[in-house]
């Protein structure tokens, strides 16, 4: 049997990819706060640039534990947890914690949801920017949103 050998969200990595997340918010003239957990949604490094809104923290944090528990970018789960929606109330599972608008994404490695980044603080398009060029420093090449990666809950 073949060895799958993972890549796994350290604390370097996971502070490389807040800083490539604050130098897109830079580009995009946005304020945020960016978040990156690891497999199991528990945060490994927490950033929030001077001046970001007050709710950035939070947000950030749970848009990545979204991203990882559901193994999807959240931007995705808008339309799947409108009313009607195959997912229709989920934002209100895990005691509120589900963010489903965009700025969080799972870091796959091997075919496994491995971390997850969230960004916060900046329009919902400034958010989802942020986040996927964090990502884009995912050193497995798996980005997120690949052919085959986002899954449902």
């Amino acid at each position: 049997m073949a060895r799958v050998t993972l890549t796994l969200v350290d604390l370097e990595l996971a502070l490389a990819l807040c800083k490539a997340a604050r130098a897109r918010a830079g580009q995009e003239g946005a304020l945020v706060s960016v978040a990156v957990v690891d497999g199991g949604g528990h945060l490994v490094a927490f950033q929030r640039m001077d001046g970001a809104e007050i709710a950035g923290p939070v947000l950030a944090r749970d848009k990545a534990y979204t991203a990882v528990a559901h193994r999807i970018a959240t931007d995705e789960l808008a339309a799947l947890t409108a009313p009607g929606g195959p997912l229709a109330g989920m934002a209100s599972a895990d005691a509120g914690r589900y963010v489903c608008f965009g700025g969080g994404v799972p870091l796959w490695s091997g075919g496994l949801v491995v971390g997850g980044i969230g960004v916060s603080g900046g329009t919902a398009e400034q958010d989802v920017a942020c986040a996927r060029a964090a990502a884009a420093g995912w050193p497995d090449g798996d980005p997120p949103g690949a052919p085959g990666r986002s899954r449902t809950a």
